[in-house]
């Protein structure tokens, strides 16, 4: 969390997007740039209110996050564990995804939140527990929302879901699932398609990179200016596999005389697709979409051709 009367100045600091932008109930997608204009993590910014904010990072990231965000905040005079609090060990998350997924959510709350729109959230009492917060976000480009309560609440939040699902042919998943369907719409991840030494236009994140007045004071603006003037040199893709076999990261990219122009960030096989797809880092000259490119899969090199994004097309 942060709070106070600073928030929202410290936040239009560190975070890539515009935080004056949000209003009271809306969330926000981001980056932490960091000061070679690379990129700390990705994150979600809620604003509950103009002095109230929680960002939600990756779980993976926490510590290095909060010593990040700490760290900057002295510069401002807020508190860790005050202005900056950390409820990482007290708040869980249950995302419930799916076409079908606000019906079931639905049937837990006198609260509408089937009308909740894209990127807010509210307060609400989901299966008897009290002030859930509700978002609709997604990671996965298949509807649904995601619940944040205490800890202790997880497992009762959990059995009411799959109970109340039941009807509508629930089933758990996991990272696997989760990761299948992220890459499906082009979604990044953290430590395969963005990491510290990804700026934010080479990796297409230019629409969460705002570079307005207000934000002078934005960490590694002058870097990402720079790349934006100059263009960058590679870029993210995505691409699916016109040969059979399954790309995984780091496997080189090539072009059609074997010459190495870039390399997997992520890949699997898609279940939508029934065929390998992927995304990937390639020389600017490689990246707009129709282009044939190669993989390089256990010493053979795959025909692929880089494609708009989302990969998958859902009818």
């Amino acid at each position: 969390w942060v709070k106070g009367p600073k928030a929202i100045e410290f936040l239009q600091t560190i975070s890539s997007n515009d935080v004056s932008k949000l209003v009271d109930g809306q969330v926000q997608y981001a980056c932490f740039p960091n000061e070679k204009g690379g990129i700390k993590d990705d994150f979600l910014t809620y604003r509950v209110d103009g002095e109230t904010f929680l960002l939600v990072v990756n779980a993976g990231n926490i510590e290095k996050d909060w010593a990040w965000v700490t760290a900057q905040g002295k510069k401002f005079g807020l508190e860790a564990g005050r202005e900056i609090y950390d409820a990482s060990g007290e708040m869980g998350q249950v995302a419930v995804q799916g076409p079908l997924a606000m019906k079931v959510v639905q049937k837990l709350t006198d609260s509408p939140v089937e009308e909740l729109g894209f990127y807010t959230f509210k307060k609400a009492d989901v299966a008897g527990i009290k002030d859930a917060i509700v978002s609709i976000t997604g990671y996965t480009g298949a509807g649904g929302c995601e619940i944040y309560v205490a800890n202790g609440d997880l497992p009762r939040l959990w059995d009411a879901l799959m109970e109340a699902g039941e009807e509508f042919g629930i089933m758990p998943a996991g990272l696997g699932a989760r990761d299948t369907l992220r890459l499906e719409m082009g979604f990044c991840l953290y430590g395969h398609d963005i990491e510290e030494d990804t700026c934010p236009i080479e990796a297409g994140l230019g629409w969460i990179t705002k570079l307005t007045e207000d934000k002078k004071g934005l960490i590694g603006r002058e870097v990402i200016e720079r790349m934006k003037a100059d263009k960058p040199a590679r870029r993210l893709v995505g691409f699916e596999m016109l040969e059979r076999g399954i790309p995984r990261q780091h496997y080189r990219i090539v072009d059609a005389e074997g010459q190495a122009i870039g390399e997997v960030t992520s890949g699997t096989m898609s279940p939508m697709m029934k065929r390998g797809i992927g995304m990937g880092y390639v020389q600017s000259a490689f990246a707009k979409a129709g282009t044939e490119i190669y993989i390089e899969v256990r010493g053979k090199k795959l025909k692929a051709v880089t494609v708009k994004l989302p990969i998958y097309k859902a009818s």
